[in-house]
This record gives C-alpha cells, sequence and structure tokens, in this order.
C-alpha cells in the first residue's frame, strides 16, 4: 500500500492467510521478492549500479521481506525457518534441500531468501527451483489481480480471464505468466501454477481446499 518500503498491515494480512493453510496442515514454503525495497533491472538505466551488483543487492533485500514474514508468521504463532541461497549464519540457515524437507515435514514453514543466490535469475526462477528441489505439489503465485488474462486487465476492459490454461497455450498467445526461465522449469517438470489474487482474504485457503480460484496452468 505504501508503494515501498513494508507495510506492517499488509504484512499481518499475508501471514494470517498463511497460518490459515498451516492450519490444516499443508507443508508450505514461502519464495518472497524483494521488489519494494530495491529492484536490480532498475539500476542498469543509470549505468551507475552494474546488472551483478543490482541483482546482489536485489537478494540481500528478500532477505530482508523473508525475515520480516518469518517474524511475523512467528508473531502468530507459526513455526518457521529461513533459509537463504547466500549465507548469513547470524540470521539464517543455508539453503540444504534435505534441511527444507525435514522442516517441512515437522510442520514448520520454510521461507527461502536471496533467490538463486546467482544474479540475472528472478524470484519466479528461484520459486520455481526450490519448488522443484523440495516436491512441490504445486506453485501458487499471489500477484495483484485474480487469475492470467488475455490482457493486462490494468490496462484493457475488455480482457478475457482463463479459468485454466496449458503451457503450450501460454507460449502461442505470448501471455506474461512469469518469466521464460522458470516458465520453461515448470512445464518441463510437470509442476503446475496458480496465479491468483492475493490480496483478496480467504483465496489462498479456497485454493487448497480445492475451490477454483484464479488460473490453473498445467499440461493438459
Amino acid at each position: 500500500n505504501k508503494g515501498f518500503g513494508i507495510d506492517e498491515t499488509k504484512l499481518l494480512e499475508y501471514a494470517n492467510e498463511i497460518k490459515s493453510v498451516h492450519n490444516i496442515g499443508c507443508q508450505v514454503a514461502i519464495v518472497i521478492g524483494g521488489g519494494n525495497i530495491f529492484r536490480g533491472v532498475q539500476t542498469q538505466k543509470n549505468h551507475i549500479i552494474d546488472r551483478v551488483q543490482g541483482d546482489y543487492m536485489g537478494m540481500l533485500a528478500t532477505v530482508i521481506n523473508a525475515m520480516a514474514i518469518q517474524s511475523t508468521l512467528e508473531s502468530i504463532g507459526v513455526p518457521t525457518r529461513l533459509q537463504s541461497a547466500i549465507k548469513m549464519e547470524q540470521i539464517c540457515e543455508p539453503f540444504i534441500r534435505r534441511r527444507a524437507v525435514r522442516h517441512l515435514e515437522k510442520g514448520r514453514v520454510v521461507i527461502f531468501g536471496a533467490g538463486t543466490g546467482n544474479p540475472y535469475f528472478t524470484t519466479d526462477t528461484a520459486a520455481t527451483l526450490r519448488a522443484i528441489e523440495i516436491e512441490a505439489n504445486v506453485i501458487i503465485k499471489g500477484t495483484r489481480v485474480d487469475g492470467i488474462y488475455s490482457a493486462d486487465p490494468e490496462k484493457y476492459q475488455d480482457a478475457v480471464k482463463y479459468d485454466s490454461i496449458t503451457f503450450d497455450e501460454v507460449y502461442e498467445k505470448q501471455l506474461q505468466v512469469m518469466d521464460l526461465t522458470a516458465f520453461t522449469l515448470c512445464k518441463e517438470n510437470k509442476l503446475p501454477i496458480i496465479v491468483f489474487d492475493i490480496n483478496k482474504k480467504g483465496n489462498l485457503l479456497k485454493i487448497v481446499q480445492g475451490e477454483n480460484i484464479g488460473t490453473l496452468v498445467n499440461n493438459y
């Protein structure tokens, strides 16, 4: 809501949405971006900060957000573990796949920070990679809109929403679901994606309970 920084009201709303899913026994892992603090790609415009340096700064921003959601979740009684792709022993664990899976099995929400730990890879790619590594059933991507449309619904009133769509159809229609690297990884690993409005209360729980919320992307 503020346009920058961390909105504590919104943070608590998101934490309660996650808690509602955790409470029914779902294993939950979170990948969070850092665009509210810093966007590495934008620094290329003025040529002051190079792309690699900017991307690393963006990764650090994701860790700040990850720490914020971790603290908020724990304040409402949800056990968590934060793992980072960049070592920061004082504040979080390094990413170790087996340890992450074990945390999930023990009922902890696992938060992945610092993207993939490498420049030139987006938060979408980090989320996809971690999902594949922990053998997640689905990627649930929260956005400002309630699914995938034929055009940007914030710009075009005649945009048509898809309840479901295949990976191939997304390619054919050149729809912007996530970056191409992440999207291709999902397709090749048969990992479904659900895109939904993260700001509508109760949506996350409804998705997990099987309701048709947002847009489902799969191979068929």
